[in-house]
């Protein structure tokens, strides 16, 4: 039976260059699908099952180069995981063959604790038996399923292959194996969804009593066929179809309410849990601590070697004595990906950049973000003038500060990505070298 993790509070913020744990979150993309969801814009699609043997065996490649190339670049990659986190596209399409030579790989390279958070992402009706045998056999202790619709008819414009029934037997089935830990994800806005459709769901999701729910807004952008056609006033894929704005932020809003009722409190933008149950990796990028992604279109950050040896002496990092940070990001092309190892793209963080993620990353959490924290680990200087900021999205009733605490009201949620990039560019030095991404491209980094 598969261990579950134990509860994790959820902090207000971690000072990345003093967390003397030093251990890794690992997170490996998985993007193949059979069926291209119409709002999908991650890099995954549907590809020959052929290439799930040549892809396992490049992720397994980079995982044993991974510690040589870290140390040429100058910073620390951890050997001690504590979360692992497979992501996709839909991981469960694996073959238990293949999820068994990932999982052997993976604790020959790191050190997976005992009570490591191990999630991996499945879409409804495609978990074979096979396949959760495997993930009892690996140490799979929780799963994230992407409904996003419990009414038949959205799920199916929506390029979904799933009816409610068929999530309703699947979590039965994951709980009958031994996964009790449970996400279930649910899109606001999506075509032809309705108020009372959009409480359907709701109610189904629960009536399953799950210890954690995502609730995403539709996005729409370039990187999507509904996004693409809406964005030219087409009509394909029932575009035509899609709830105004304001209708999703009443959505999004209920939604709220009704899991608040029952005990899942927002702890995150999107994301609501029971007491314990918090994502413990996806805390990870929010609270700015170290993982390693793998495989297609995967983003990873570690400190610098010096500054992570700095941080598990006894007496830690010193206030204002910030860390430098890397971050790199995989090709998201799969062809280029299978014919070998590719170049990746490599941001060094600027203490000025990091600040600034402290605060944006930092703000999308209901936990909030204190000033005081971030001064000791930044210094007064960059802190002033990032609270200008704070003062003025707080007289727009977008932020609130206790005195203690910055956070985010109910309507600076509603806005959540304007009030992000109201945090970048405090200093132009951090933007050099390609340094800076955009708020909504790092929250959408890893899943």
């Amino acid at each position: 039976m598969a261990v579950q993790p134990g509860p994790l509070p959820v902090k207000q913020y971690i000072w990345m260059n003093h967390q003397a744990d030093n251990a890794l979150g690992l997170y490996i993309s998985i993007p193949f699908c059979r069926s291209k969801c119409t709002y999908c814009n991650f890099a995954s699609g549907v590809y020959p099952a052929s290439d799930h043997a040549r892809y396992i065996d490049r992720v397994i490649d980079d995982m044993e180069q991974a510690a040589e190339w870290a140390a040429r670049m100058g910073v620390a990659l951890p050997r001690k995981v504590d979360t692992v986190y497979l992501g996709g596209g839909t991981p469960s399409l694996l073959a238990p063959e293949l999820l068994e030579r990932l999982f052997a790989a993976i604790r020959a390279n790191f050190s997976v604790e005992a009570g490591a958070e191990i999630t991996v992402e499945c879409a409804p009706g495609q978990i074979a038996d096979a396949t959760l045998a495997a993930f009892s056999e690996v140490g799979v202790n929780r799963v994230s399923m992407g409904v996003q619709s419990f009414v038949d008819r959205e799920a199916q414009v929506s390029g979904r292959l799933h009816s409610r029934a068929t999530v309703e037997r699947d979590v039965e089935r994951l709980r009958a194996a031994g996964i009790q830990n449970l996400n279930l994800d649910l899109i606001a806005g999506l075509a032809e969804q309705t108020f009372a459709s959009w409480e359907e769901s709701l109610t189904a999701l629960i009536d399953l009593n799950v210890p954690h729910a995502s609730v995403y807004m539709l996005e729409v952008d370039e990187d999507s066929r509904l996004g693409r056609e809406m964005l030219g006033g087409g009509a394909r894929y029932h575009a035509g179809l899609v709830p105004t704005d304001d209708a999703i932020a009443q959505m999004y809003t209920r939604a709220l309410e009704r899991l608040g009722e029952v005990g899942l409190a927002q702890y995150e933008i999107s994301n609501f849990c029971r007491p314990g149950f918090a994502s413990r990796h996806n805390l990870r990028y929010w609270q700015r601590r170290p993982y390693l992604g793998l495989g297609l279109d995967a983003s990873s950050m570690a400190l610098h070697a010096a500054d992570a040896l700095r941080a598990l002496k006894p007496s830690g990092a010193e206030a204002g004595e910030p860390s430098h940070a890397l971050r790199w990001t995989t090709t998201d092309d799969l062809k280029a990906y299978l014919a070998g190892p590719q170049p990746v793209e490599t941001a060094w963080l600027s203490p000025s950049r990091q600040h600034e993620e402290a605060w944006f990353l930092g703000l999308r959490l209901n936990a909030g973000v204190e000033p005081a924290a971030i001064e000791q680990e930044f210094g007064p200087e960059l802190v002033a003038a990032a609270f200008e900021v704070v003062e003025r999205l707080a007289d727009d009733g977008l932020l609130k500060f206790d005195g203690g605490t910055v956070r985010l009201t109910p309507r600076g949620r509603m806005v959540s990505n304007d009030v992000f990039q109201e945090f970048l560019g405090l200093d132009a030095a951090s933007c050099d070298a390609g340094a800076c991404l955009d708020a909504g491209a790092l929250q959408r980094a890893n899943g």
